[in-house]
C-alpha cells in the first residue's frame, strides 16, 4: 500500500506569498509499500489436498503417464506455484524433484511414505519449510552439527530437569544395539519404535517450542500419559542422504538440515487414547501460524515458522534463567 502524501497537493488560485526563507526539499525517495504477506498457505494446503485425491486415483503403475500430466497441470495452479516458486529450487526445480522422487519411489517398511500419495503429500507440504527458511544455512556434515554454537546439548538440559519432553539416542555400539533389541522384545510397547536421535542437539527456540507443546499436552491428557516423545531433530545433509540410501522418505532440501524441523511420535499414543488430542494440539498451532505440520504416519513432522522465532528465543532464555 502506498503511503499517503503529507502535502496538501495543488490548490486553486495564486500561491500565497511567504516571508520564511526558502528551504530546499530533499529528493523524493522510492514509495514505501507494505511487505508482501507471501503465498496463501491455507489455499496451498487445500490445493495439495485436492491434488492428493487425484493422485490416489492414478496410483497404479499403468497410470504413470496420466499421473505426470496431472502433476504438470496441478502444480501450475497459482496457489501451488506460488509456494514452489518461493523455495530455493524455484518452481522448475521443485517440480522436477517431485517427479524424480515419484519415479524412484519404492515402498518399504522404513519409509514414512506408505504409498505414492503419501510421498507426494510429504514432499509438497514440506516445501513450506524450505520456503520459510530459504536463507538459512544448511548443516552439511555431521561435524558441523556437533560443533555449531547455535545448537545446545539436550543431555545437558535433561540432566538438569530442563526438558519436558523425552527422546532416546541411537545406540553407538553393537552391544548397545543388542541391548535395545532385547528391551524391545521384553517390553515391545514401552517406548515408540524409533531408531532414536543421532544428534542430541537442537536450536534453543526448538527446545522452548517442544517444552511448550509438552506442557500443553500434559495438561490436556489424563494422569499417567507418557510425555511428548521426540523422534528426530536436527540432521546434517550428510545424514539425510544416508537415510535416503536406507529407504527413508528423507526429502531434500529439508527443514531438519536447517535445524528448524522436528518429528514427534503420534502412533504410539493410540494405546493411551490420546493420539487425537496431540494431533489436535499440533494442528491448532499450525492454524495459529506457529508451525507447519506434515502427517507422516507414525510421526508428525513440524517446522517452526520464522515469525515464532523471537518469542521462543525469549521463552528459552526465561526458562534457563539467562
Amino acid at each position: 500500500m502506498r503511503v499517503p502524501s503529507r502535502s496538501p497537493g495543488h490548490q486553486p488560485g495564486p500561491p500565497a506569498a511567504s516571508t520564511a526563507p526558502a528551504r530546499r526539499r530533499p529528493p523524493a525517495g522510492p514509495s514505501r509499500r507494505s511487505p508482501s504477506p507471501g503465498p496463501d498457505l491455507t489455499a496451498y494446503r487445500a490445493a495439495v489436498a485436492e491434488l492428493l485425491v487425484e493422485v490416489g486415483a492414478l496410483a497404479t503403475a499403468p497410470s504413470t503417464a496420466a499421473r505426470q500430466v496431472l502433476i504438470d497441470a496441478r502444480l501450475r495452479e497459482p496457489a501451488i506455484a506460488a509456494v514452489l516458486d518461493a523455495t530455493p529450487q524455484g518452481f522448475v526445480g521443485a517440480r522436477e524433484t517431485l517427479l524424480l522422487e515419484m519415479a524412484r519411489y519404492q515402498p518399504n517398511e522404513r519409509s514414512s511414505a506408505a504409498d505414492l500419495t503419501a510421498l507426494v503429500r510429504i514432499y509438497l507440504l514440506s516445501r513450506i519449510d524450505v520456503m520459510w527458511w530459504r536463507d538459512a544455512p544448511t548443516y552439511l556434515t555431521d561435524a558441523q552439527v556437533n560443533a555449531s554454537p547455535e545448537l545446545v546439548d539436550l543431555e545437558w538440559l535433561r540432566r538438569r530437569d530442563l526438558l519436558r519432553f523425552r527422546y532416546q539416542e541411537q545406540p553407538a555400539t553393537l552391544l548397545g544395539r543388542g541391548v535395545r533389541a532385547l528391551r524391545r522384545r521384553l517390553r515391545p510397547d514401552a517406548t515408540p519404535r524409533t531408531a532414536g536421535l543421532l544428534f542430541r542437539r537442537a536450536r534453543r527456540e526448538m527446545v522452548a517450542f517442544l517444552n511448550d507443546v509438552a506442557r500443553e499436552f500434559a495438561a490436556s491428557t489424563p494422569a499417567g500419559t507418557p510425555p511428548l516423545w521426540v523422534t528426530s531433530l536436527v540432521r546434517s545433509a550428510e545424514h539425510q542422504y544416508r537415510l535416503r540410501r536406507l529407504g527413508y522418505a528423507a526429502m531434500v532440501p529439508s527443514g531438519h538440515c536447517l535445524g528448524w524441523a522436528v518429528d514427534v511420535e503420534l502412533a504410539w499414543y493410540e494405546r493411551f487414547g490420546v493420539r487425537e488430542t496431540l494431533g489436535g494440539l499440533l494442528l491448532a498451532r499450525q492454524q495459529a501460524g506457529e508451525v507447519n505440520v506434515v502427517d507422516e504416519g507414525q510421526a508428525w513432522h513440524l517446522c517452526l515458522a520464522p515469525g515464532a522465532r523471537r518469542r521462543l528465543r525469549r521463552a528459552y532464555e526465561a526458562e534457563m534463567g539467562i
